[in-house]
């Protein structure tokens, strides 16, 4: 049996530490107003992003509507799960993914609680999700509440995102220029790819 099913993702004192997403938000408000991001590396161009992402998160925590589809599965979940969210402040596609699965949950009339932590106050977590090696986030953990096991997991972005980003990237675009196309496809995908992958994720669990 993989260790996944078995060894919990944490423990309760760490969870018990996680955000809430107020807390999240909050935390990164507090850290901008210092001019600085969240996490051990700051530079200037860290806290531009974060400035800009949380311009993002505001904007989507105001227009995230979930699918009404989405709306029923997590609604109609036969069981309670916590959404361990594993992210950072300066993080482009975290500002573009979280405010949605936090839409979700809160969609979910109580069957889903979210917790956020800091990929590098975390990663010993984090190494247990690497993309291609990488330790690329957001990730999304579903777990277990009694037991803290994983029951599944998802990121750091859609598969089109995915797709784009590693053309990109084998194409030679600077960090500058993908960026500005992914985030030019976020805008124009509204959500809908983030949603139909976790609404198929859902549909997975009991």
């Amino acid at each position: 049996m993989p260790d996944s099913l078995v060894v919990p993702v944490l423990t309760t004192e760490r969870l018990a530490s996680a955000y809430t997403y107020p807390a999240y938000r909050q935390l990164i408000d507090a850290a901008l107003a210092d001019d600085k991001t969240t996490g051990p590396e700051q530079s200037e161009a860290l806290t531009a992003y974060t400035r800009l992402n949380v311009q993002r998160m505001q904007r989507l925590d105001k227009t995230t509507r979930v699918l009404p589809e989405l709306t029923a599965a997590v609604a109609n979940l036969r069981q309670s799960y916590i959404w361990l969210i594993i992210t950072e402040g300066w993080c482009g596609d975290a500002a573009q993914i979280v405010p949605v699965l936090e839409a979700v949950a809160q969609a979910s009339s109580g069957r889903l609680t979210t917790r956020y932590v800091l990929r590098d106050e975390h990663l010993d977590i984090m190494d247990r999700y690497l993309t291609n090696g990488s330790r690329s986030i957001p990730k999304l953990v579903v777990l277990n509440p009694d037991t803290l096991t994983e029951v599944a997991h998802w990121g750091p972005r859609p598969a089109a995102a995915q797709k784009l980003l590693l053309e990109l990237k084998a194409q030679g675009a600077t960090h500058e220029e993908y960026a500005e196309k992914i985030h030019a496809w976020y805008a124009q995908d509204k959500t809908q790819a983030t949603q139909q992958e976790i609404l198929a994720l859902v549909q997975g669990l009991e």
